[in-house]
């Protein structure tokens, strides 16, 4: 019986961002495979999460793709993104923070390329006037990220309605990003 490898990453990505302590053996039985057969795949968890670390900066980039950063107004693509992202966001959340256990190896390439476009965004808002100054592309993608993950992990928990994920990650983010006009 052939063994799909991306059947078995999505198995693995929707067990471990629901529980990120997961074992090898648990991942194993989440994706229906024998762990003999999940380590002829991936030696061991670091390199399951390296491969799923490819998978959600692939998905990422996708979602920034469709989001068209660079139509409109910055407001406006920031909310496609968010729209755009929601279906990724538990992997993200959950790559975000496996990755601080990485730091030693190096950064994987991509996140690089995924800040970039993101700040990116921010910056020609910054530019337009659409959002403040004196916060910078940098702080502002961080900020995203970890909006991102706190509104994947209450919808998770049930604390939150998927429904209402991309509006309260925009209003939030852009509630405090927005630059007011002075009086």
């Amino acid at each position: 019986m052939s063994v799909d490898r991306e059947q078995m990453l999505r198995s693995a990505a929707a067990l471990l961002t629901r529980k990120s302590t997961a074992t090898m053996d648990e991942v194993a039985r989440a994706a229906g495979i024998s762990r003999a057969t999940l380590h002829r795949h991936f030696a061991g968890r670091d390199a399951l999460v390296r491969a799923l670390e490819d998978l959600g900066i692939h998905e990422c980039e996708t979602a920034l793709d469709r989001a068209r950063l660079d139509d409109g107004r910055a407001e406006d693509a920031l909310r496609r993104l968010i729209a755009e992202i929601e279906a990724s966001a538990p992997l993200l959340a959950f790559l975000v923070t496996e990755n601080q256990l990485f730091e030693g190896d190096g950064q994987h390439e991509g996140w690089a390329r995924l800040d970039a476009r993101i700040s990116a965004l921010f910056r020609r808002g910054q530019e337009q006037g659409e959002f403040r100054i004196d916060l910078t592309p940098a702080w502002l993608t961080e900020a995203l990220y970890g909006l991102i993950g706190s509104g994947a992990w209450a919808v998770q928990d049930g604390r939150v309605a998927a429904k209402d994920f991309p509006f309260m990650i925009a209003e939030l983010l852009l509630g405090g990003a927005r630059r007011s006009v002075e009086p």
